[in-house]
């Protein structure tokens, strides 16, 4: 009896032996086609996960900010609108300045750093502010790991006159989650340059996403924030720990959710999330999102200091009931 109790302890040994060798040779070689690649050209960098397109970093040239274009599911479906990069008949064509995903503020210390320049003089004559652009300092740096791959830059905030007010520090994580692709942002604002900031009231701005057209309201995307409220009349304004944009392009059914870090200044945040296709994440303008002129949703930053916000973006397939954004805030949130 004991000899085949031994028997069978032994049996079962080699059989988990079997059973982990077969799942090493089955996941090893998945995890090595979701690693996070980098192709380096010229003011831009392609981001691949698997050997698949994933994402465009640009930087410098003609733009006046760095920003995330051609940004795709794990299906390889773009999920942000082409224009003004990729110029298709029928998109949409308004917002020259809403591109991808980007990081702008429309005042500091009186500059608009939300906006730029189309190139139409009439167009132009109507900003209220003098256009402020974020100036490469060195270049961008990568770096790809097992958990992902990661994109950082520097740039300086240059006013008019080619006057300096302080750093902007970005750094973009990608990775994919099972059948997400995930990307963290995390954006520092630096007043080091011997001079006060301050972030002004304004909704224009400040984590901005441009979504392909397919993710307007009108056409049938549903937004939906993480208490449960819907349609853009309902999330615009508020505040949220996230905010969601689901559709359907072609017959695929694809979703954006946003995520606000709960470490970030005055969260949960305020949402500026139109039906047009445009998101922004903004907790500085709470005179127009709480229809009180009376307000200063303002933030002032220190000599010396900064202000460090960070964010996650889930392109998940499906609408938000099959996907789990609280697991998702979850892990966000352990992240420090």
């Amino acid at each position: 009896m004991e000899k085949r109790r031994e028997t069978r302890i032994a049996l079962g040994a080699k059989g988990l032996l079997l059973a982990l060798l077969i799942g090493i040779s089955l996941t090893a070689p998945v995890a090595a086609q979701e690693r996070v690649t980098f192709k380096e050209g010229t003011n831009q960098i392609e981001v691949e996960i698997g050997g698949k397109p994933a994402a465009r970093y640009y930087y410098g040239g003609p733009w006046l900010k760095p920003f995330l274009h051609e940004v795709r599911a794990a299906s390889g479906t773009v999920v942000t609108r082409g224009y003004p990069v990729i110029r298709t008949a029928g998109e949409s064509q308004d917002h020259f300045w809403h591109h991808g995903f980007w990081y702008g503020h429309g005042d500091i210390n009186g500059v608009d750093f939300w906006r730029e320049f189309t190139g139409d003089p009439k167009e132009d004559a109507k900003f209220k502010l003098p256009i402020g652009r974020f100036t490469l300092i060195g270049k961008p740096s990568v770096s790809s790991t097992p958990a992902g791959g990661v994109i950082s830059a520097e740039y300086e905030l240059e006013a008019p006159g080619k006057k300096i007010l302080g750093t902007l520090r970005q750094r973009f994580r990608f990775q994919r989650v099972g059948a997400q692709t995930v990307i963290d942002a995390e954006i520092t604002v630096l007043a080091d340059r011997g001079i006060v900031l301050r972030m002004g009231d304004t909704e224009e701005g400040s984590f901005g996403l441009r979504f392909a057209d397919a993710f307007k309201q009108d056409r049938g995307a549903v937004l939906t924030n993480s208490d449960g409220l819907r349609t853009t009349e309902k999330v615009w304004g508020k505040r949220a720990a996230w905010v969601d944009y689901s559709t359907k392009i072609g017959e695929e059914s694809v979703g954006v959710t946003i995520f606000d870090h709960p470490s970030n200044p005055k969260h949960p945040t305020f949402w500026h999330a139109r039906g047009y296709g445009l998101c922004g994440v903004n907790p500085f303008g709470e005179r127009d999102f709480l229809g009180d002129k009376t307000r200063d949703g303002g933030l002032t930053i220190s000599p010396g200091s900064s202000l460090r916000f960070r964010y996650r973006v889930a392109i998940h397939p499906g609408s938000i009931e099959q996907s789990d954004p609280a697991a998702s805030l979850a892990d966000f949130a352990r992240q420090r």
